[in-house]
């Protein structure tokens, strides 16, 4: 597998494959040069012809740097799901994603491209996860939650049964959303208000 990005959530993926029995084969970074990797691959410029026969992660966290990368990356792309995860069966996934340490996709979800859901994240029946989406480490997306592209939902939220939030929005850590959010806000606090 090619991880695309060497900053922190690089080092995550890194562990999932490594724990999926996956080697990184190829390490791309856009600042290649001033990366520090721990392990024995070595960082370069992104090369479309490099191993084109091997499937991609783009590991960075920053949802709008994701989704700007997978437009121009040649590769086609893989997935990452840590042994400790558990994705039921009928969960839809699209390409590119990342499954962290302890998360949990339950029945009928629909999860985008290059979503991320991050440690012991929770994603219960029936969501809809949009590309480029990142559902933070201990975040709760209760049943029947629609989550728009290139939304951040922030660690340790809560999002409440059938509430739809829109798209490029930020669910600040430790939030409680107890209704719809609509397209493009930043929405903190218990109960969650749209602060911008």
């Amino acid at each position: 597998m090619l991880i695309y990005g060497a900053g922190g959530h690089a080092k995550v993926v890194a562990s999932i494959l490594s724990a999926c029995g996956e080697q990184v084969l190829a390490l791309f970074d856009d600042d290649w040069k001033n990366v520090k990797w721990p392990g024995p691959t070595v960082p370069v410029a992104y090369n479309p012809v490099l191993m084109q026969n091997e499937k991609l992660i783009i590991a960075v966290g920053n949802n709008f740097m994701r989704r700007q990368i997978a437009g121009k990356v040649a590769h086609s792309f893989g997935t990452a799901i840590h042994p400790t995860a558990i994705v039921d069966h009928s969960v839809r996934l699209g390409q590119g994603v990342v499954v962290v340490h302890r998360a949990v996709i339950q029945a009928d979800c629909w999860i985008g491209d290059h979503v991320i859901v991050n440690t012991a994240a929770i994603v219960e029946h029936e969501c809809i996860v949009g590309d480029s989406a990142h559902v933070g480490p201990g975040a709760v997306l209760c049943g029947g939650v629609r989550v728009g592209e290139c939304t951040l939902v922030g660690a340790g939220s809560v999002v409440l049964p059938g509430v739809e939030i829109g798209r490029e929005c930020v669910i600040g850590a430790g939030s409680v959303v107890v209704r719809d959010v609509p397209n493009y806000v930043k929405v903190v606090g218990n109960p969650a208000r749209i602060i911008y």
